[in-house]
């Protein structure tokens, strides 16, 4: 035993054992098949430098325009305000905003939208 070199492996395991990853193939290996490319969900580049607003997890909620983007869909807003709804309603100047993609629960544009009445709520006559 004392011929064994300090952290040789029982049973010849180790690379020259053909070692296989966790989850059963080789390490290091790709996959034969070819997968076809993931495509980004929303296009936010006809949206660039474009005024957007953007709704977060928390229920924060920021106007801003888009200047860049990654595939995160990590944002960079310029002229960033916050509109701040408690104790009362009013808005607050950020100015240039990095927004983290995980947060983000929705984004759309400020021009060509409104608020629209709740088709839900049973209307009383």
């Amino acid at each position: 035993m004392a011929d064994r070199g300090r952290g040789a492996a029982r049973g010849a395991r180790g690379v020259a054992a053909g070692f296989k990853g966790r989850h059963g193939g080789p390490q290091g290996s790709q996959p034969t098949m070819d997968k076809p490319k993931r495509e980004a969900i929303l296009d936010l580049s006809k949206y660039v430098n474009e005024r957007i607003r953007v709704k977060f997890t928390g229920g924060r909620e920021v106007k801003g325009i888009l200047k860049g983007y990654d595939q995160l869909l990590n944002l960079v807003l310029d002229e960033v305000e916050e509109e701040i709804l408690e104790p009362e309603p009013h808005t607050r100047s950020l100015g240039l905003a990095v927004l983290r993609g995980p947060t983000i629960t929705l984004l759309s544009p400020v021009d060509g939208s409104e608020e629209i009445a709740n088709p839900f709520n049973a209307q009383e006559e």
